[in-house]
């Protein structure tokens, strides 16, 4: 095994110098750079990284939280979190909590442990104090999630902005009876966001007709189950605005198995663009969100804060786009 002694003799300079080439930690010539590095290549040498963390006092390791990683969106921000981590050599110890405020703690504490340098928590809902714990490590920390407070470093889109869109797209479309059905039990900060935003657009098209319907949960089952009360009223209203892809896929589903059809009884939008949307027939028009970005841009954001450059706290918002699809049908 090729040791920090072999690079060191066969580059002809000391054990030191091999090492702050590798940690870059003080200035080395670029001359001499270039040949330890060429050592180093032409060896195959690794550093070991218990050492390389006991001299530097850096794990360059970055914790990530999700609660579901079983879900499509949740991968990809994950591929963007691990992609960019190695561009600047970090690595990822992810972890996955189901949701549970056990054992959320439970890996805030081993993260800790392990001198994770910043936490990146990825999940629907958070609980304060999990929050709170997290940023009492005084570490660098980006959530992704939708119950936010100003303390919180995070990313989003800007969900008003985003359904006034969707929900002006359908009125552009003939649509004047729109219902929009969210998920919600507690509102959290977007689900706020996004009802607000579909009031104000029904609001400044001058409609007459609102109305809010409650899945209580972003779960296809709930759906479904709205959708066996829609089905009594079908004909009250000609489109729906759902708070995610989930609940549309399970409304849509629920029609389908009722011979209502979609688009030609009923327009049906999602909110999301999970994988899963391009595969249902038809296909979900969708807000979509840049989830690879939301990983990709967290993990610049720790990263220019372990290193002690300037970088933007509070929210980061990130650009939405409309994903026209065959759920909508144009009324003349």
């Amino acid at each position: 095994m090729v040791t920090i002694k072999d690079v060191a003799r066969l580059a002809e300079v000391s054990i030191s110098t091999v090492s702050r080439v590798i940690n870059d930690s003080k200035p080395v010539s670029p001359e001499v750079r270039k040949r330890v590095l060429k050592v180093i290549e032409e060896t195959g040498y690794k550093p070991n990284d218990v050492a390389r963390s006991l001299v530097t006092r850096r794990s360059y390791l970055i914790g990530v939280i999700v609660n579901n990683l079983a879900e499509s969106h949740v991968a990809d921000i994950v591929r963007g979190i691990e992609e960019i981590g190695k561009m600047y050599g970090y690595d990822i110890l992810l972890c996955s909590a189901y949701s549970s405020k056990e054992t959320q703690e439970k890996y805030l504490q081993l993260l800790d442990r392990k001198q994770a340098e910043g936490l990146f928590l990825v999940g629907y809902r958070f609980d304060e104090d999990i929050i709170k714990l997290a940023q009492s490590f005084n570490k660098p920390c980006i959530f992704f999630t939708r119950n936010v407070n100003d303390k919180m470093n995070y990313i989003s889109i800007d969900c008003h902005a985003a359904i006034y869109e969707m929900t002006n797209y359908l009125i552009k479309e003939g649509h004047k009876k729109i219902i929009y059905a969210s998920d919600f039990e507690d509102r959290t900060t977007a689900e706020n966001e996004k009802i607000d935003g579909y009031l104000k657009a029904i609001e400044d098209n001058e409609l007459n007709f609102s109305r809010i319907q409650v899945v209580g949960s972003n779960k296809h089952g709930k759906a479904y189950e709205l959708g066996k009360t829609l089905l009594k009223e079908i004909d009250d209203f000609t489109a729906i605005v759902c708070s995610t892809d989930e609940i549309a896929i399970g409304i849509m589903d629920c029609f389908l198995d009722n011979g209502i059809k979609v688009p030609d009884d009923i327009s049906i939008v999602g909110f999301g663009n999970i994988r899963e949307g391009k595969f249902v027939r038809p296909e979900i028009t969708t807000i979509g969100e840049p989830y690879y970005d939301v990983g990709a841009v967290g993990m610049r954001m720790l990263i220019k804060v372990i290193k002690g450059e300037k970088a933007q706290k509070g929210r980061m918002e990130l650009p939405f786009t409309l994903e026209k699809r065959k759920s909508v049908k144009t009324i003349e």
